[in-house]
């Protein structure tokens, strides 16, 4: 008979025997799976790059999984079981770890299908999301933006949006924000701000997302030297940002917006009062057109009176904002106006998108009187193409003075 101590040794022996083998046993598990893990996600890598996983929100039984920043791996898990993806959620938990998933999946909206695997769905996962193409044009309003976001599929609170674009203290971590001047009657305070260019945003992005994708580009586009030249003429960088609004809704042609910037320039910084009135027609466009209306060449006596600081015709200077999202060609523009310029006048002359520029008022209303009748056919012609009548209390002919 063994004695105790013996026994005691043996039983040791056992453990530590048991305790080894399980160890080899693991360490030979882990290793074989994580071979076969490496061949399962080449294999599925190798699908998606021959587009056999191409899930859109069309496709059929599509689920639209939308991951939030900062979502742990236990919150996703309590998505996918609630939309049927998974039927355990500790099981996901476990696998996302063993995959060394946990903190790799990326926020935002993805489509996957029942009957995936939880591998496939962790890997879809760990993509990234589903986002539509965005092309904002030059020119473009803050409600043309919305609009444009809108029928792209983005599925944003319009009120929300709005909130945002009247809340800069979101955003002051840019330089042209905490700059921002906020003057009595500003429509929605980072309008001119939302960079046109295109885009790819996800379809469930926060509005507050959606703007910094903007403004993150806008600052790209704002180099230093901008902002010590427009200290230099004594201006904002906001006062900038709002001429060059004005200056692209003037023109589309770069060379003419160096000499309506210099008009402009002029106008402003001229001893004679009346003359900082700009006259802009694209203030009044943008009145009309915030009211309901369709932009035009000529306008209303009741459309130049619009009661209104962004009516350049009845209020001196800038306007409380800008009307519009400039390029960058416009900026440039309104930084670096035509040098040596003395026009101090300019009207359309309704010929491919041409401009008539004066130094004085009688030069002036001599080009007015010239191309008046090229404005009047264009209109028509417009008119005519969109089957809408103008107001026939007494249209007038109104220059850009």
């Amino acid at each position: 008979m063994l004695s105790g101590k013996v026994r005691v040794a043996l039983r040791i022996l056992i453990v530590i025997l048991l305790l080894f083998g399980f160890a080899v046993g693991g360490v030979y598990v882990g290793y074989n799976y994580v071979i076969s893990q490496d061949k399962r996600f080449n294999s599925l890598k190798a699908g998606i790059e021959a587009g056999n996983y191409n899930i859109t929100a069309e496709t059929e039984g599509a689920v639209c999984v939308v991951i939030k920043s900062g979502d742990s791996t236990s919150d996703i898990a309590d998505k996918l079981y609630d939309q049927g993806l998974i039927t355990n959620k500790f099981l996901f938990s476990i696998i996302s770890k063993l995959n060394g998933f946990d903190g790799a999946y990326v926020a935002g909206t993805h489509y996957l299908l029942k009957g995936y695997s939880y591998d496939e769905l962790m890997y879809f996962l760990t993509l990234e999301p589903a986002a539509v193409k965005v092309t904002i044009p030059e020119g473009s309003t803050y409600y043309d933006v919305k609009q444009i976001l809108h029928k792209a599929g983005l599925n944003f609170d319009d009120d929300e949006f709005d909130k945002c674009m009247n809340s800069p203290n979101l955003f002051t971590d840019y330089e042209f924000v905490s700059q921002i001047e906020i003057k009595e009657g500003r429509d929605f305070i980072l309008s001119g701000y939302l960079y046109p260019d295109t885009y790819y945003f996800d379809v469930n992005a926060s509005p507050e997302s959606i703007i910094r994708r903007f403004l993150n580009n806008t600052q790209s586009k704002l180099y230093d030297e901008y902002y010590v030249r427009a200290e230099r003429l004594g201006y904002s960088m906001d006062e900038i940002i709002t001429l060059a609004s004005i200056i692209q809704m003037e023109t589309g042609k770069p060379a003419d917006m160096m000499l309506i910037s210099a008009v402009f320039h002029n106008r402003l910084d001229s001893d004679d009062e009346d003359m900082r009135y700009l006259g802009s027609s694209a203030t009044i466009n943008y009145l009309v057109e915030m009211n309901g209306g369709q932009a035009s060449i000529l306008h209303t006596d009741a459309e130049l009176r619009i009661n209104s600081p962004y009516n350049t015709y009845t209020h001196q200077g800038l306007p409380p904002g800008p009307i519009c999202m400039p390029g960058i060609d416009a900026i440039s523009a309104a930084l670096y106006p035509e040098p040596n310029c003395n026009y101090m006048y300019f009207c359309a002359t309704g010929i491919d998108g041409g401009t008539a520029y004066a130094t004085t008022l009688s030069q002036h209303e001599d080009n007015v009187e010239k191309y008046s009748e090229n404005w009047v056919r264009e209109e028509e012609t417009e008119t005519s193409e969109t089957e809408e009548t103008t107001e026939s209390s007494g249209l007038v002919i109104v220059p850009d003075t």
